[in-house]
């Protein structure tokens, strides 16, 4: 079993060996780490050159980053046709994995025909600057599926794992304008009628800082200040982008998620009636009952 640990880098040199050193590769598992840096002025490449010239004992590659931002710097690793392997795992340049990641996460993907595409994800312990555990992400209970993907990401892609098949499925979409990586994985996959698995045992410790991309969903205000930029349009906008790729690779999707993107888009662009009804037969659903209300309330103030 051959496993690529896609890592993207920038000016990460604070937490960059911890996360590297907390990368255990599951016994009789062929492992790689491919690293992408985005044009690092501190000493994150002296770093990966160290770990490329044999320190941490798993084998390690360098290649510059397209210079575009995290997004595009994890696609044009997935979609990069050489680097070959059955696995392929999402890295960030600040997490701690727990020990037992890729095993639970290729365990649960071994469970799945080869040929079928699958991603695993998994929820995350919060761990402060100073190393002190802050939380936890949210427990979902309501399975992972297009109807759900389509109005949320529940896939962090620091927990990601996926096979070649749903690596495959990615490649044939290309390098598209989505707004994340890990959200559009989840959007494909489901779509194109292939598994999601969410465990809801935490897989890694997810560093907060001040240079999160993407910070955790802890708490209220954090939440609420969510909510706020859902209600205030930015969704919209990040929506168009997703529905854009998702109608460039329609012919990826199942027939019955190509019927419920017709829906969602209807939720989006109809009348007041229209939009109601699209909600209401639709099935399109968020995680959680103040989520649902909040995707309600957007599709009445056509903000989704």
């Amino acid at each position: 079993m051959r496993l690529a640990v896609l890592l993207c880098t920038y000016n990460g040199e604070r937490y960059l060996r911890q996360q590297l050193d907390s990368i255990v590769i599951p016994d009789g598992c062929e492992g790689q780490i491919v690293a992408s840096d985005d044009g690092s002025t501190d000493g994150t490449l002296s770093i990966l050159h160290s770990y490329a010239n044999g320190q941490g004992g798993t084998q390690l590659s360098l290649r510059k980053g397209p210079g575009r931002g995290h997004r595009a710097n994890f696609l044009s690793l997935l979609c990069s046709p050489e680097i070959e392997a059955d696995v392929f795992a999402f890295c960030d340049q600040d997490d701690v994995w727990h020990t037992d990641k890729l095993t639970r996460a290729m365990t649960a993907l071994q469970g799945v025909a080869h040929d079928t595409p699958a991603l695993y994800c998994a929820r995350t312990r919060s761990l402060s600057e100073s190393g002190d555990i802050a939380g936890y992400s949210p427990l979902f209970r309501r399975p992972p599926a297009f109807a759900n993907a389509l109005v949320q990401n529940i896939a962090g892609g620091n927990t990601m794992v996926m096979n070649a098949a749903a690596r495959r499925l990615l490649l044939a979409a290309g390098n598209v304008d989505v707004v994340m990586h890990d959200w559009w994985a989840y959007l494909l996959v489901s779509g194109a009628g292939g598994v999601v698995i969410y465990d809801p045992e935490p897989s890694l410790d997810y560093r907060q800082h001040a240079g999160n991309v993407v910070g955790a969903n802890l708490g209220w205000s954090s939440r609420a200040a969510r909510y706020l930029k859902f209600l205030g349009g930015d969704n919209r906008a990040w929506n168009d982008r997703n529905v854009r790729a998702l109608r460039n690779c329609e012919h990826l999707l199942t027939e019955s998620n190509r019927a419920l993107l017709a829906v969602f888009e209807q939720m989006r662009h109809g009348s007041f009636w229209q939009r109601l009804c699209a909600w209401q037969r639709g099935g399109i659903y968020a995680q959680t009952r103040s989520g649902s209300c909040g995707l309600l309330a957007a599709t009445i103030l056509k903000k989704i």
